[in-house]
């Protein structure tokens, strides 16, 4: 299971639990510390291991509290209907179907945002009108999960610094080793969707309200390009699987893990279950490593970073006071982020030893702020152009096109990716 953040961008229709006129910029979390609370959690495969191990500390810090989870699978969808009723627990993880400003109807807000911006990292998905409703749990950075063996067998043992670096250190180890170069997931497609996350690499805090303003981003030199037409050489060179119509997530893990395949694009969630499957499959967890994604802006690597889910408070809690206690504690003392080897929210605490060493090659850390003036409009030109940015079905077709199942050469697939984009970024724009 990774961990990642998503934008609040659809409507919580029919919801009334929780409506309330307060303006305080903090909730009222006044009274003891004791008494039983429930917090909602997606974490389902932790319900029964780690999250009462959490607790059982945290009940140990505060005698006479009572810590129950309450693990949701389909949990946006089962934890929208239940903000519908009123009846959402004490804390929980704020679904995505929530809006930005209906955050207030729903959460206890946690203090300002200027307030907590200089505690936590990853704060401003969750800032409306000054006041912050939910801390980030931890976060994660994107870039290259790679096997360090295999690359240092094929000569590479700092992480290339231009797409055609890459391509030279994936031709190496095709030439080499006996490692698949690279892994696309194309069949299990979510992975693809990996290749859209790396727009800190032009290290510009404004791309994506500016995004949005631009007709034409599969243009060399623009980020799409950048990315699109990496992931299209990489296939048309045959660095990545024979047949990716057979790939396989689960069963991606155990190749990278013992070296049978090199690289793959995705966020450093992955980093700890690629270590498992190196232990499970008595490998060296040790040959896991994390790069940047292969392009330097001013002479340096820059990496999108963001946000896991946000925990808040229910309005309707009846115990608010352990509430934020719990929400406080499981933040900055329960180990948590660590565990997962995620960024820790607390900006005093030190990264994950995984992402020292990625900090160690000259990576800039980049939280890239999300769109304000032109806030929603990309959202808006990905339906009306049915261009996928954000998912994989487009870049299916880019792989399919390098490999040559699909007619078209990556020239004429970026033209009519422009045209449809811009004859739909005109009309939202207009």
């Amino acid at each position: 299971m990774g961990i990642g953040a998503a934008a609040a961008v659809a409507l919580v229709t029919g919801c009334t639990g929780g409506a309330s006129d307060d303006t305080a910029t903090t909730g009222d979390f006044s009274g003891d510390v004791k008494g039983a609370i429930t917090v909602l959690t997606n974490r389902t495969d932790l319900v029964d291991t780690k999250l009462p191990e959490y607790a059982r500390k945290f009940e140990a810090k505060y005698p006479g509290t009572k810590v129950t989870f309450e693990g949701v699978t389909n949990y946006d969808n089962d934890v929208t209907t239940q903000l519908s009723g009123g009846d959402y627990g004490d804390v929980l993880m704020i679904p995505n179907t929530v809006a930005l400003d209906q955050y207030g109807q729903f959460f206890e807000p946690l203090g300002t945002e200027t307030e907590l911006k200089a505690k936590y990292r990853f704060t401003g998905p969750a800032a409306y009108e000054g006041k912050v409703y939910g801390l980030s749990l931890g976060g994660i950075a994107k870039g290259l999960v790679i096997n360090k063996r295999i690359w240092a067998q094929a000569g590479v043992t700092a992480p290339p610094k231009t797409p055609e670096e890459f391509l030279a250190g994936l031709k190496a180890v095709a030439d080499k080793t006996d490692a698949v170069p690279y892994y696309t997931n194309y069949k299990d497609a979510w992975p693809l969707g990996e290749w859209n996350a790396h727009r800190a690499v032009l290290a510009d805090p404004k791309i994506n309200d500016t995004f949005p303003t631009d007709p034409s981003p599969w243009q060399p030199g623009k980020i799409q390009f950048i990315e699109d037409s990496l992931l299209f050489d990489i296939v048309h060179a045959k660095l990545s699987e024979k047949d990716p119509l057979t790939t396989n997530w689960e069963g991606s893990k155990p190749l990278l893990a013992t070296g049978k395949v090199a690289s793959m694009l995705l966020g450093s969630w992955a980093v700890p279950q690629m270590q498992d499957a190196a232990k499970a499959s008595n490998a060296n967890p040790d040959d896991i490593g994390f790069w940047p994604f292969p392009y330097q802006t001013g002479g340096k690597f820059h990496a999108t970073i963001d946000g896991d889910k946000l925990g808040a408070v229910s309005r309707n809690s009846k115990n608010k006071a352990t509430a934020k206690a719990w929400l406080d504690w499981f933040v900055t003392e329960s180990g948590f982020a660590a565990d997962q080897q995620a960024i820790p929210p607390a900006v005093d605490q030190p990264l994950p030893r995984t992402l020292q060493d990625f900090t160690a090659t000259g990576v800039e850390l980049m939280e890239v702020p999300a769109a304000v003036t032109n806030a929603g409009k990309e959202d808006e030109i990905i339906k009306q152009s049915e261009i996928d940015l954000k998912g994989e079905i487009y870049r299916q077709k880019l792989v399919d096109i390098a490999r040559g199942a699909a007619k078209g050469d990556k020239d004429s697939y970026f033209a009519e990716l422009n045209k449809r984009w811009g004859a739909a970024q005109s009309q939202v724009m207009k």
